[in-house]
C-alpha cells in the first residue's frame, strides 16, 4: 500500500516551488503591495490636493470633482501597474482603456461641452448663488451652479434647469454683480404743459427718495420731442437691492405729482384734418 503512495520520480517538487510556485508568489504579493501602497499614496495625495484647493478658496463643488477624478485616476494607474507585476499585458490593456476612452467622448460630446463649461464658471464665476442674471435667453435668481447644469428661479418662481455649455457659450449679463444701478425711466408730457415746472416735479421727487444716490447725480433732461408728447430721460442711481422698488415708487410717485400739478401725461393720439370739397 505505502508503495503506491510513492511520489513519480518525474514530479520534482523542488523545481516546481523554483518554477512556478515562488516566482508567482513573489510576483502576487508584490502586485498586493503594489496596489495597497498605491492605494495609501493616492488617498494621500488626493488629501493633499483638497487641501491646497480649499486654501485656494476653490469652489467646493469643483474641490469634490476634482478630487473625484484625480483619485479615479490614480487608482487606474495603481490597478495597471499591479497587472504589469502579474505579467499582464498591460500594453493592450492600455490601449483599450484609450479606444474605449474615445469611444465614451466621442458618445458623450455635448455632456463633456457642459462639463467643460460646468469647470469654467466654477473657476471664473461669472455669477454666484443668489445673483440675478440673464443667460442663455432666461432671466432669473441662480440657486446653485453644478458641473453639468445651472439651476435658476424665474420670477413667477419657476425652477429652470440651463446646461452650462449653453450659459458659458454665450452672453452673460449678472444685474447683482456691481452694488448700485442706475434706473432707467422715460416720462412724456404733453406740449401745452410746463417743461421747466415738469422738470422741477421730477427733481423734487428724487430728492425726497433716500435710496436714491446723490453721487452719481440724478439726470433729468429732456430727450425727445416725440408726435404726441415731450419726453424726459430719468435716471437716478440706486443701489441694486432697492432697484426694482425705486422703479415702481418713483413711476406711482411722479404720476401722483403730476396729477397734483396738472402736468399731462398724454397718449398716442393722431390729428386727421379733411379738406372740404368746394
Amino acid at each position: 500500500m505505502l508503495e503506491d503512495l510513492t511520489i513519480p520520480s518525474y514530479f520534482d517538487i523542488q523545481q516546481l516551488l523554483e518554477t512556478y510556485v515562488l516566482p508567482w508568489g513573489i510576483n502576487i504579493v508584490l502586485a498586493l503591495a503594489i496596489f495597497f501602497l498605491g492605494k495609501s499614496i493616492a488617498r494621500l495625495l488626493v488629501s493633499v490636493a483638497n487641501k491646497l484647493m480649499v486654501k485656494a478658496k476653490v469652489d467646493n463643488i469643483l474641490v469634490n470633482f476634482i478630487s473625484s477624478i484625480l483619485n479615479s485616476v490614480l487608482l487606474l494607474f495603481i490597478v495597471i501597474a499591479s497587472l504589469d507585476q502579474l505579467g499582464v499585458n498591460t500594453t493592450s490593456l492600455i490601449a483599450l482603456i484609450g479606444a474605449a476612452g474615445l469611444a465614451i467622448g466621442l458618445a458623450l460630446q455635448g455632456t463633456l461641452q457642459n462639463l467643460a463649461s460646468g469647470v469654467m464658471l466654477i473657476i471664473f464665476r461669472p455669477f454666484n448663488d443668489g445673483d440675478f442674471v440673464e443667460a442663455a435667453g432666461v432671466s432669473g435668481v441662480v440657486e446653485e451652479i453644478g458641473i453639468f447644469t445651472t439651476t435658476m428661479r424665474s420670477g413667477d418662481n419657476r425652477e429652470i434647469i440651463i446646461p452650462n455649455g449653453e450659459i458659458f457659450g454665450g452672453t452673460i449679463t449678472n444685474y447683482s454683480k456691481r452694488s448700485t444701478r442706475r434706473v432707467d425711466m422715460v416720462f412724456g408730457i404733453g406740449y401745452d404743459d410746463d417743461i421747466k415746472k415738469a422738470k422741477e416735479i421730477i427733481s423734487r421727487i428724487l430728492a425726497q427718495d433716500e435710496r436714491i444716490l446723490n453721487d452719481p447725480e440724478p439726470l433729468v433732461v429732456v430727450a425727445e420731442l416725440a408726435d404726441s408728447s415731450v419726453n424726459f430721460n430719468v435716471r437716478p442711481w440706486c443701489k441694486t437691492d432697492d432697484y426694482w422698488d425705486v422703479y415702481f415708487d418713483t413711476h406711482e410717485n411722479i404720476k401722483l405729482a403730476f396729477d397734483a400739478e396738472g402736468i399731462s401725461i398724454p397718449y398716442p393720439q393722431m390729428d386727421v384734418h379733411q379738406d372740404k370739397a368746394a
